[in-house]
């Protein structure tokens, strides 16, 4: 019997990745990362919405041809994204030269999920009114990068998330980098940032803080995840994808939330040694959880 179902809502991208390395065009998005990150598992059951230009259908055959369920809502374009990357990957700066349609509710009332990942890019991906229905069907669960972005003339600002105090107490999960939580509560202090999260309604706040690890609160206790030394950091687009994705795949399985927390980060340092989605398998991730001497030192 497969287990407690995945589903994630969100956009497959056109990215073009710049690297010191190399620059690479291929998709993306949290909707491409999640789906082939989760397709390495044969034991857990999930499924994916995605929207798309017609120009793009292929990329959801390819997902398809692979075994990946997936269902389409049709949009005028897809989203196209540059990331610029530096020596350092944790610092990235971005473009977007086409946006796709939100997402509506006509597309969703036959979801049924335990957790529903809301896959956001930008900002409209999602209405207050989206999120508010699906929190009536499943768990919640975001990266909340795409809530904190706004698209002028082509170049992406950060911005704070005007329905935020409404629309978080429909969160159970909420994944975000030490600049968005800064954005998001005020607050530069992980613990602080944390605690503002769950006080406005989010059950499980996922703050991750690159080389740095990260810290996962559940109103409670502060669990701190190490990071874990990569080969060679190649690549850091979709590592948040990663990261969100390894931990719901683990706590829908049973898992605590510092195990949990420790398989998504390992597996997100195995994607970061490669361009593109995660394609490992889980006994790879537990073999780098398991050797000690790769754990990164984490912050106090």
């Amino acid at each position: 019997m497969k287990a407690q179902k995945l589903y994630c809502i969100g956009h497959i991208t056109l990215d073009k990745i710049v690297t010191p390395r190399q620059t690479v065009h291929m998709p993306g998005g949290t909707a491409f990362y999640f789906s082939k990150a989760i397709n390495s598992f044969e034991d857990i059951d999930f499924s994916l919405l995605t929207a798309v230009g017609e120009s793009e259908m292929h990329e959801v055959d390819k997902l398809r041809s692979i075994g990946i369920d997936v269902s389409v809502m049709p949009s005028k374009h897809s989203v196209c994204f540059e990331n610029i990357y530096g020596e350092n990957q944790d610092n990235r700066t971005q473009r977007v030269s086409a946006k796709a349609d939100p997402f509506t509710i006509d597309y969703l009332k036959d979801i049924e999920a335990s957790y529903i990942l809301l896959g956001s890019l930008l900002a409209d991906d999602f209405s207050l009114d989206v999120l508010k229905y699906l929190s009536e069907k499943s768990l919640i669960a975001i990266d909340v990068q795409g809530y904190l972005r706004e698209v002028r003339d082509e170049k992406v600002y950060a911005i704070d998330w005007k329905d935020k105090l409404e629309a978080l107490k429909y969160i159970h999960v909420l994944k975000a980098n030490e600049h968005e939580m800064e954005v998001l509560t005020g607050f530069s202090d992980v613990k602080s940032a944390a605690k503002q999260l769950y006080d406005w309604g989010v059950k499980e706040s996922l703050i991750t803080l690159g080389s740095l690890g990260s810290v996962i609160y559940d109103g409670n206790t502060y669990y701190k995840i190490p990071a874990y030394k990569p080969k060679e950091a190649i690549d850091a687009t979709g590592c948040g994808d990663t990261y969100v994705t390894g931990y719901l795949y683990r706590r829908a399985k049973g898992d605590s939330i510092e195990k949990s927390g420790q398989f998504a980060a390992a597996m997100s340092t195995l994607k970061l040694e490669r361009s593109g989605p995660f394609n490992g398998s889980k006994d790879d991730i537990f073999r780098c959880m398991q050797t000690a001497e790769q754990r990164l030192p984490i912050i106090d």
